[in-house]
């Protein structure tokens, strides 16, 4: 069917074009709930949605509610979990098609689960994706700048996102992140149940989820919340956000606060999100980082968290994506990793049917002259320079693939790869000599 549709938009008027597919959409929508049978109805199903932190947060509230004892399934761009059985997600989509939704929701139902959990995106609800999905919960993990060529502004991203907290019923679940600058606007879009929570220290209004005395390391995170003490051996300030997400859906939904933390504790984490590689002689991390403010929080953790001597270094290789997606970030990129990388290597990301060297140019001119960036088109190649040019104590960072499983290329060509044992083959070649 999606071939299909590719080739109406090749033939078919755009304005003609544009017009018809809403409708193709919502009768798509309606089509696959009818095909197996509404099964939402008979499940609690929590949508996460915002522009970064989606798939951890996901992957935090199954682990929790699971650990709890509740027979869960969950949907994210990593792949799909119902009860104990997993599979990967084969597609390079992180909420998949109207039928693919339906059948994981039909499958976790005939397998006895009592939650689902989606990844929820902007252009799946462009799309109509969550239509004919009886949602009793939704979490916003925060909302920044991403996908603007396809909504057309910020505005209209946004509103794509309270499309899923207006829809909510008045005795599902709202959870909304109170540092985020679109808050209120979450708040004011729903008549459900409404929990707040806050990675700082002061919240005010509403039901806040509070913490305090945070300790951020490369050991993990520790912070107390209500009368517990609570450790996750995940990183950085923007894993403790994500936490708090997961734990306010758990305890409003009646799992005790003991039994988040105890689940929070044994969580391990993401593949590929922040995800140290090793950590001796030098530090190799992976992750998906792939906006402005994802980069940003990498960077900084990992520039905070290092050992303080002026010798030390953080190495940074990254790219962008093609296929016209966001290209101001682009300069953006080379700005912020300006301010927080020591040695900066550039390369290929996923061109789709761009040029990769005039992305890597893009990137560049935002580089500061001071700093400077190489260039490597070979992703390979340049990971290996990157660590090849590190010493003791350094810690080089990979951002932008994280645990995807290609290249994304010219003509739809999609080259295997798989960035964790890449750097591991490297690593061990490398440090070996």
């Amino acid at each position: 069917m999606e071939r299909v549709i590719q080739t109406l938009r090749r033939v078919v008027p755009k304005k003609i074009f544009r017009a018809v597919s809403p409708l193709y959409h919502f009768f798509m929508a309606f089509w696959a709930a009818l095909f197996y049978g509404f099964p939402s109805r008979r499940l609690i199903v929590v949508g996460v949605t915002g522009t970064k932190g989606k798939t951890t947060v996901v992957r935090l509230l199954h682990h929790i509610l699971a650990t709890s004892g509740t027979t869960t399934a969950s949907l994210s761009s990593l792949g799909i979990r119902i009860g104990d059985k997993e599979e990967e997600n084969p597609m390079k989509m992180t909420m998949p098609g109207r039928m693919a939704i339906q059948r994981f929701l039909h499958d976790a139902r005939r397998a006895g689960a009592e939650y689902a959990i989606i990844e929820v995106t902007s252009e799946g609800i462009r799309q109509f994706r969550h239509r004919f999905i009886k949602f009793q919960g939704a979490i916003i993990t925060g909302v920044h700048p991403e996908h603007i060529e396809s909504h057309g502004n910020f505005e209209a991203y946004l509103r794509a996102k309270l499309d899923l907290f207006w829809r909510l019923p008045k005795d599902a679940t709202a959870v909304i992140n109170k540092d985020d600058g679109a808050w209120g606007r979450f708040a004011a879009s729903t008549g459900a149940a409404k929990v707040f929570y806050s990675a700082s220290e002061v919240a005010a209004g509403g039901k806040p989820i509070l913490v305090r005395h945070v300790t951020l390391s490369r050991d993990g995170i520790e912070f107390d919340l209500g009368q517990e003490t609570i450790f996750s051996p995940l990183l950085g300030e923007f894993n403790l956000s994500n936490i708090l997400a997961a734990i306010s859906f758990a305890t409003a939904r009646h799992i005790s606060l003991r039994s988040a933390a105890s689940a929070i504790k044994t969580f391990s984490g993401v593949p590929g999100r922040m995800e140290f590689i090793q950590t001796s002689p030098v530090s190799v991390v992976v992750d998906y980082a792939h906006t402005p403010e994802s980069l940003r929080s990498v960077y900084e953790f990992l520039k905070n968290s290092r050992i303080k001597t002026k010798d030390v270094k953080l190495i940074c290789v990254l790219g962008a994506a093609g296929g016209g997606r966001d290209r101001w970030k682009r300069p953006e990129f080379g700005r912020i990793a300006s301010q927080f990388c020591d040695t900066i290597i550039l390369t290929n990301e996923d061109p789709y049917d761009e040029d990769p060297t005039v992305i890597m140019g893009e990137i560049r001119s935002g580089v500061a002259e001071s700093v400077g960036a190489e260039m490597i088109l070979d992703r390979r190649e340049a990971i290996r320079r990157a660590l090849n040019s590190a010493s003791a104590g350094d810690t080089v960072i990979i951002t932008g693939k994280g645990s995807e499983k290609w290249i994304m290329s010219k003509n739809g060509e999609k080259i295997p790869w798989n960035e964790r044992e890449i750097v591991r083959e490297e690593a061990g070649r490398v440090f070996k000599k």
